[in-house]
């Protein structure tokens, strides 16, 4: 006698919740010594052809040039709005 075992699709979130086009991580409000380890984990999580808009306080220049390091031009930046309060940037994964 063969049974089956029942399969799960865990490859989502189970809240209901439904993904934006464009998420948006406004860095503004997380402590600065977790702030960039917070974008590197988010930015994990974008597939080739996603983006994410990153908001932060300043302009991220020593954050972009950690992000090109680590991802070697995998990722395009592109400057939606260039301060003076806050910056947003959209950061789209190209491969």
């Amino acid at each position: 006698m063969t049974s089956e075992i029942p399969v799960q699709d865990v490859s989502g979130c189970a809240c209901g919740e439904h993904d934006v086009a464009v998420p948006e991580l406004d860095v503004r409000a997380i402590p600065h010594a977790i702030r960039h380890a917070t974008v590197f984990g988010a930015l994990s999580a974008v597939k080739v052809g996603g983006a994410m808009d990153l908001v932060a306080p300043h302009d991220p220049k020593p954050l972009l040039a950690q992000i090109a390091d680590r991802e070697a031009g995998a990722i395009d930046v592109e400057y939606l709005v260039p301060g003076p309060e806050a910056w947003t940037l959209r950061l789209t994964r190209t491969r």
